[in-house]
């Protein structure tokens, strides 16, 4: 009789074969659970066994020398951050390097994506002390909770005041710029008031890439250590399913390019710009990314310690 995994995920569609059984393991009974949000503590969570987390809130367990999870450099979740900074359509700012001495809202200050986006900002010069921080909600849908995490600084790392919503304090000129994973309700119509900074995200994405030779890791797959300590053959074979899972579903993307107008040429331009190997999951395959993002939180003061590649994934790395 297979083992069965509970696995929480994001509805990522590339795990659709996986959650309807198109891909299956031969040792494993692999159970999908999507989620809108992952959870705030997969370690103490009793309904899973492993899922898809925050690298920045694995690495500040690492940081703590919490070892209630086992972290697999499997990165459920890459993007580019340059298009998650965006601001008025009418504002004159169409620069990272324009920043400096401006007045920032994020919606989390730890968050992975925005540890990835205030790195882009040190690249021109602009560290932590060269602008105004403001952390809260993106919009009113979204809920009051405590999104500083300690790391507020009066004067320069603040909640938004009265917990107003950022998207509302770009309209009005009260934020010059917002760092944000996922776009707002109704950014994409063309009246809706906001824009991306960058009116060439693509391309300056693109060079990133070229400099940095990643796609930034945002998610991580963490699994349980009793799991993995009954099942240690689980890290592996786990990452190879969900590898496969999005193999299949990209195979079927580009037989299936009728879902949207265009995706037939996103997969086309995708495929020009970027090696086949852009979303390639392992240790030594992300080995400089890792250590990057170790650097980051360093040097932006989120860990104490820079945390090397090996000290953030040890049982992998041996």
């Amino acid at each position: 009789m297979k083992t069965t995994i509970k696995l929480v995920v994001r509805d990522w569609d590339y795990m659709v074969p996986l959650a309807l059984g198109d891909v299956r393991s031969s040792d494993f009974e692999i159970e999908v659970h999507r989620v809108g949000t992952v959870p705030d503590d997969l370690a103490t969570n009793p309904r899973y066994d492993a899922g898809e987390m925050s690298f920045s809130r694995y690495a500040l367990a690492r940081a703590r020398g919490d070892t209630s999870i086992v972290g697999v450099p499997h990165f459920l979740m890459r993007a580019f951050r340059h298009r998650c900074i965006i601001t008025s359509a009418h504002s004159p700012l169409t620069e990272v390097q324009q920043l400096a001495g401006k007045r920032i809202g994020l919606t989390g200050w730890q968050d992975s994506g925005n540890v990835w986006t205030r790195a882009i900002l040190r690249q021109v010069g602009i560290g932590v002390e060269d602008a105004q921080w403001f952390v809260g909600r993106l919009t009113a849908e979204h809920p009051i909770v405590d999104r500083l995490n300690g790391y507020g600084r009066p004067g320069r790392i603040e909640a938004v005041p009265g917990e107003r919503p950022m998207v509302e304090l770009l309209r009005t000129g009260e934020l010059d710029a917002v760092f944000t994973p996922f776009m707002p309700p109704g950014f994409f119509n063309p009246d809706s008031g906001l824009r991306q900074l960058l009116p060439h995200c693509r391309q300056t994405e693109v060079g990133y890439f070229k400099s940095t030779g990643y796609v930034p890791g945002i998610h991580v797959l963490g699994i349980k250590p009793a799991v993995v300590a009954a099942h240690p053959g689980l890290p592996h074979a786990l990452s190879e399913l969900l590898d496969e899972s999005s193999r299949i579903w990209l195979e079927k993307r580009q037989k299936y390019a009728d879902t949207t107008p265009w995706i037939i040429d996103e997969l086309q331009q995708t495929a020009r710009d970027l090696p086949a190997s852009w979303n390639r999951n392992g240790y030594r395959e992300n080995e400089q990314m890792i250590t990057d993002f170790g650097r980051e939180l360093h040097a932006q003061k989120i860990t104490r310690k820079c945390l090397s590649a090996r000290e953030l994934f040890p049982s992998i790395s041996r």
